[in-house]
């Protein structure tokens, strides 16, 4: 099956011989393709919402791939056991979601091997708490659709550090291997920025000073890494 560029960034990173949980799986487009392509040997969909789990089983039985894909329905990594995949993903939700659910089932999150990520949002607070939490950001990823842009981040446990701030913004590993759709990316932040910067000109109170004074320092570290970039 034809994934979108979106999807295929993220199985991208799938290590090879690997089994998934494809955590809020949705139509179920991730599993079936890595099975079809030979990627995985197993896949466990899961998803909180019956009626998409219920389309992903149709297709899975449409495909005749039951013996490959397994469809649970439940909560975050709760539908899991312990030790019974080696790769999780979680694509298309929020970066904090993607962080509460890391957080409360600890035991089998421990029991994972790599971590893929792709937040629809707060990708700068996902990667906070990766590193806060002994997370290793191993390499990353961007994918465009359109006119939006999408961070797919690839995680294992171990201790580690951002060198910047501006880091849990865009990712450090976007930067050393100069991903081809870094500056496309850096414009398309800086120009939100921008419109956010003039959407609080002339607002006097403290607390859109402040708002204006943060947001206009981040557009400048956007602005140096792009000319970092750029340049070299």
């Amino acid at each position: 099956m034809r994934l979108s560029n979106r999807l295929l960034e993220i199985v991208n990173f799938v290590p090879k011989n690997s089994i998934v949980a494809d955590v809020g799986t949705d139509h179920g487009y991730i599993p079936i393709h890595l099975i079809e392509s030979g990627i995985s040997k197993k896949v466990i969909a899961t998803d909180i919402s019956k009626n998409s789990l219920d389309k992903t089983i149709a297709y899975v039985e449409e495909l005749d791939l039951v013996n490959y894909i397994e469809t649970r329905l439940g909560d975050g990594l709760r539908p899991i056991g312990l030790n019974e995949v080696d790769t999780v993903i979680m694509a298309g939700m929020g970066g904090i979601l993607i962080r509460d659910i890391l957080e409360k089932d600890k035991d089998i999150r421990d029991s994972i091997a790599h971590f893929i990520f792709q937040p629809m949002v707060a990708s700068s607070e996902l990667r906070r708490y990766l590193v806060e939490n002994d997370f290793q950001i191993i390499d990353e990823g961007l994918a465009r659709e359109d006119d939006k842009f999408y961070e797919i981040i690839y995680a294992k446990r171990g201790k580690s550090s951002i060198g910047k701030n501006i880091n849990y913004e865009i990712g450090e590993r976007l930067i050393e291997k100069r991903h081809p759709l870094l500056v496309e990316f850096l414009r398309y932040k800086i120009d939100i920025l921008e419109k956010v910067l003039r959407e609080l000109e002339g607002k006097e109170s403290s607390k859109s000073r402040a708002r204006y004074l943060e947001i206009h320092r981040l557009k400048e570290e956007f602005q140096e890494v792009l000319l970092s970039i750029e340049g070299s």
